[in-house]
């Protein structure tokens, strides 16, 4: 009896975690954030990397962008596209939270909450980067590795290649 894993079916369960991982990562970020805008603009605004505009833009507009960004990642809508935009959002949080600690700012990120002040945000910086780099890492297995595994895409974006297939499998069931 010979153990053998089928390349495709890990890839399959392997995609489907990355998507669920990094879309309710995102959905919850997203929700802690939506109800006091305010607090969101103030946590953007303390990284002092953004002009005043700016911090008005990404603090009303981040908590939506991240539910919008979670819920297709975890319907599986626009895959890939969605894990590509995931991955830019993850690397633009390792550059703000390493601009920060480089620039000795002592701050919550703000990720899952309201963000501000924080003393003791220095020993919490290299987790927040690891954990970002996690989940950048899901958003690029879902440009890098093309699978619509449970996923909307497959039923709405079926392929030419896909449609000829079930065509030839249902001709041979006759």
């Amino acid at each position: 009896m010979s153990l053998s894993i089928d390349t495709r079916e890990w890839r399959n369960w392997v995609s489907l975690a990355a998507r669920l991982v990094l879309g309710v990562v995102l959905i919850v970020a997203g929700a802690t954030k939506v109800g006091d805008l305010r607090a969101s603009v103030t946590a953007t605004a303390a990284y002092q990397i953004l002009p005043y505009w700016g911090i008005q833009v990404v603090g009303h507009a981040l908590p939506f962008a991240e539910i919008a960004l979670g819920l297709l990642l975890v319907s599986g809508l626009f895959t890939r596209l969605s894990g590509a935009l995931g991955a830019l959002l993850m690397l633009a949080f390792i550059i703000a939270i390493a601009s920060v600690w480089v620039r000795g700012i002592s701050i919550d990120c703000g990720c899952f909450g309201t963000g501000g002040e924080n003393s003791e945000a220095f020993r919490a910086y290299p987790w927040e980067i690891l954990r970002d780099v996690g989940l950048m890492a899901c958003g690029v297995w879902l440009v890098v590795v093309k699978n619509r595994f449970l996923a909307a895409d497959a039923w709405l974006f079926r392929s030419a290649e896909d449609m000829m297939a079930e065509a030839d499998a249902k001709r041979r069931h006759r």
